[in-house]
């Protein structure tokens, strides 16, 4: 059963809470990020920001002390308040598209995670758990929460409705695209009644954050290590966005690719024969409409490339996902690219208007092949993860991307 906790958040003053919360860092480009900033200054991106109180050339562990250090300047000004009572935090954005998401923020365990009661379906690089490891052993606080999400259930949608009546304070404001309302819950039997529901959803499931989970993980097991006072388990959970299966969105996660590793159209295609039903679909964008059925556009025209009868092995979820059939039939033996995430003939485009764009970074001879696939759904997802199997690197484009600061989970 799914263990959740309740938790005393540090959250924005009445007065900041408009402009506090942020994207990703890496997300904002120089420009934006300096007017950000410069009309900010009392935002998530100026305690995470210090170039200007540090040259880069220091090393990550005082750079990170920096961060600490402008972080508490923020709760001594008061710009940051920590509330006085342990609560769950029902958090609800909607895009401009109309798109509507409602969760809970809470604290998830480290122990869940290890025991695979929260289920993996990315594989991690150590070497970025270790430095967001080493990040969080000095600032002590979680800002970004890991995205988790859940089979479907009346009786967890019933207490969050219920528990939104009670609320003790509720906080709305609006950023870029989105409208955002926060209530904090803290009254005890809306508490109880969350964790009850919870404690019959038998498995969570990572949709975003599998780095920031390996890295509390591993966080927790060196300070175990080390922890004299084994009251403390604050360093054994840490912050979490849960939301229902029915409200997670998943998009395509398309490819292209730089050349076609020294082919020719013709021999390019005559390759990907050998195991695709190849159809010309003509110069319109075309989108994949079931899994297996991938499109392509080289050379000023869409193609559905569909893998042969003889070669569709159904027994695991994860041959049936197109990652892994581009993966294994194309750009592995035919294109040369190996490890997908180091490549640099390989590039990634989603969104709405993405085979727009792909046709037109081929059209402009940015990329010389670019591949539309059909979005993995959320059972999917959750059979990949049940069957421990791990999807190749950039398989999913997940929504909501949770902005940072909006609750931050002190450790």
């Amino acid at each position: 059963m799914a263990k959740i906790h309740p938790f005393k958040a540090v959250r924005p003053s009445k007065e900041t809470l408009q402009n506090f919360s942020s994207r990703s860092y890496k997300t904002y480009s120089k420009n934006e990020l300096k007017d950000k900033l410069k009309k900010n200054p009392n935002s998530f991106l100026s305690i995470i920001n210090i170039k200007k109180e540090a040259s880069y050339a220091i090393e990550k562990s005082k750079r990170y002390e920096l961060v600490r250090k402008k972080y508490d300047a923020f709760k001594a000004s008061k710009v940051l308040n920590t509330d006085t009572l342990a609560s769950f935090y029902i958090y609800e954005t909607v895009q401009k598209n109309g798109h509507l998401f409602c969760g809970l923020m809470a604290t998830a365990s480290v122990e869940d995670y290890e025991a695979d009661v929260i289920k993996k379906h990315e594989a991690t690089i150590s070497k970025r758990e270790i430095t967001f490891k080493n990040y969080l052993k000095t600032v002590r606080f979680n800002a970004a929460p890991v995205l988790l999400t859940y089979p479907d259930d009346i009786t967890l949608k019933s207490a969050i409705g219920k528990a939104k009546l009670n609320a003790s304070d509720v906080n709305s404001w609006k950023t870029e695209n989105e409208a955002h309302k926060l209530w904090c819950i803290d009254n005890p039997e809306d508490i109880h009644f969350i964790q009850s529901a919870f404690h019959n959803i038998p498995s969570l499931y990572i949709a975003d954050g599998h780095h920031r989970s390996a890295s509390s993980a591993l966080l927790a097991r060196e300070l175990k290590a080390m922890q004299k006072d084994e009251t403390d388990v604050s360093y054994t959970r840490f912050l979490t966005y849960l939301i229902p299966e029915s409200q997670l969105k998943i998009y395509d996660y398309n490819r292209v690719i730089k050349d076609l590793n020294g082919l020719n159209t013709t021999a390019f295609l005559e390759k990907i024969g050998v195991n695709f039903n190849i159809e010309n679909k003509g110069k319109s964008p075309y989108k994949s409409l079931q899994t297996n059925d991938i499109s392509m556009y080289l050379e000023g025209t869409f193609y559905s490339l569909s893998l042969r009868e003889i070669n569709q092995h159904r027994a695991e979820a994860i041959d049936q996902l197109d990652t892994y059939i581009l993966q294994t039939y194309i750009l592995e033996p035919i294109l040369g690219i190996t490890n997908i995430r180091t490549n640099n003939r390989i590039g990634y485009i989603h969104g709405s208007d993405s085979l727009e764009q792909i046709k037109l970074a081929v059209d402009r001879e940015d990329y010389q092949v670019g591949f539309g696939l059909f979005p993995i759904q959320t059972k999917t997802l959750f059979a990949i993860a049940d069957s421990n199997a791990v999807m190749p690197p950039k398989s999913t484009y997940i929504y909501p991307k949770i902005r940072s600061g909006i609750t931050i989970y002190e450790f």
